[in-house]
């Protein structure tokens, strides 16, 4: 099978269940982005994300049920296909932002984005999911979608944000805190 079809050439692309629409239209952006922040954390993970590891391979096949759900519209003959996210899968991630979050020092200021290679990578990738719920946000501002999508993207930036904090940690990485003007 070969990598191309020809058939975006004209700006278009297929949906699950064969609707076309432009390539730059919302649902595109925000599976685009999911797709964009999955591809994050793969580098995150090249990075050697140790003991985080095992949790960003669930994220990271979490994801494609989130760009499927996405790339679904409601109605669609191939919807059954679908694994359609949820408050359970929001509560999972809830608890996995406790687990990590409990492995790095309580957060009492803003801390700077970076410290080992894989938790600066998380922090890009924290960054890119914030962006992915936007497009998200901006998507059910248009048409309809499914809520449970836009808040599971809030809860797995801040995963990334707990789990970038237990790197550093577990690396005995101190985090450089922010410095308020005039307080240098």
């Amino acid at each position: 099978m070969k990598l191309y079809t020809r058939t975006g050439d004209g700006g278009q692309t297929g949906l699950y269940g064969a609707d076309r629409v432009s390539k730059a239209s919302a649902r595109v952006d925000a599976y685009g982005t999911v797709d964009e922040l999955n591809s994050a954390i793969g580098l995150a993970r090249a990075h050697g994300a140790g003991p985080l590891d095992a949790d960003l391979e669930y994220l990271q096949n979490a994801l494609f049920d989130v760009g499927a759900d996405l790339a679904t519209r409601s109605g669609s003959p191939y919807e059954k296909n679908v694994s359609r996210i949820d408050a359970q899968d929001v509560q999972f991630i809830e608890a996995l932002i406790d687990r990590h979050a409990e492995a790095a020092p309580p957060l009492r200021n803003f801390v700077h984005p970076g410290g080992t290679p894989a938790a600066a990578a998380l922090h890009v990738a924290r960054t890119v999911a914030r962006r992915a719920e936007r497009d998200v946000i901006r998507l059910l501002q248009e048409e309809e979608a499914n809520t449970h999508v836009q808040v599971y993207l809030n809860r797995v930036s801040d995963l990334l944000f707990a789990m970038a904090r237990a790197a550093n940690h577990a690396a005995s990485m101190a985090e450089e805190q922010w410095a308020v003007k005039g307080r240098r």
